[in-house]
């Protein structure tokens, strides 16, 4: 694995939802369950942790002084310079058995934002779709959202209920981000080992994904043709980001949750987040268009 290395060796015990901005050189990611927004550059520099009071479980860039964050609650628009969190758009802000958990921007500037059951209720979630401040139920009756993620000419879409295993992709209105058809299934992942979890898709249309249980990150050709399996230093790998300034590494986070203390010890790197050195022809998130 001397294409794997440890980013942070900051241990969460869900460690979730990275994503990078060009314009700082920083990663973000999240502990979801402890409401933490963890921050580092990539070039090198101290790992800074954010206490957010909440579950929270992504981020998106607005501009350079804003971000918006997903949370237990809704959306939250976050102050770079404060950290100030004001609720922007509540989503099952009611419900407090789910939580936000998987989202992406799609090249349009809209939000997909999935949620799951804080204990994984069986259909207790939904995938969302926020632009320009409208919100829109696209999907219901959702285990565990996950692996959203976008073709880059907006024109398809992506998603997962891990519970299912089985990765969907959907037409998608390159003007609007919203669906434009039916979906149907991209990867049958049934049969092998693991569960789909967080995904990204390069310039060339080439998918990402982190295969949580599985010990492997698996790139798929845009006609769902498996291409590449690395393997990770840790059984539950959890979500990629292109990172630096090309796009051309990834960043992996993981975690240790569900793990008991015997387990741990078998997983000692579980909760670390990692780079992995391949060839990726990367790009960077979109910005979000809140108004």
């Amino acid at each position: 694995m001397s294409e794997v290395s440890v980013f942070s060796d900051h241990i969460c015990q869900l460690g979730e939802g990275p994503s990078y901005d060009p314009a700082t050189d920083a990663l973000f990611w999240f502990d979801i369950v402890n409401g933490r927004l963890l921050e580092k550059p990539v070039s090198g520099g101290a790992l800074k942790i954010h206490e957010l009071g909440q579950m929270a479980s992504a981020i998106a860039i607005i501009d350079d002084q804003r971000q918006m964050i997903a949370t237990e609650t809704g959306l939250f628009v976050r102050e770079v310079a404060t950290g100030r969190m004001t609720l922007h758009t509540p989503i099952e802000a009611d419900n407090p058995l789910t939580r936000s958990n998987d989202s992406r921007v799609h090249p349009c500037g809209a939000l997909w934002t999935g949620t799951m059951g804080k204990k994984e209720e069986k259909g207790a979630g939904s995938i969302y779709w926020f632009f320009k401040g409208e919100l829109r139920r696209l999907f219901s009756d959702i285990t565990v959202s996950n692996s959203i993620c976008f073709s880059p000419d907006g024109a398809l879409a992506y998603y997962t209920d891990t519970a299912t295993g089985l990765l969907m992709r959907i037409a998608c209105d390159p003007t609007t981000g919203l669906p434009a058809g039916e979906p149907n299934v991209f990867v049958d992942h049934r049969s092998a080992k693991g569960y789909v979890d967080g995904s990204v898709v390069d310039r060339d249309g080439v998918l990402w994904n982190a295969v949580w249980g599985g010990k492997a990150v698996k790139a798929y050709s845009p006609d769902g043709t498996l291409l590449r399996e690395v393997a990770m230093p840790v059984t539950q790998p959890s979500c990629p980001a292109f990172v630096g300034k090309n796009a051309d590494r990834l960043a992996v986070t993981s975690a240790w949750s569900g793990k008991d203390e015997k387990q741990r010890q078998l997983d000692p790197q579980a909760g670390m987040t990692f780079l992995l050195d391949i060839d990726v022809n990367g790009r960077f998130e979109p910005r979000l268009l809140i108004a």
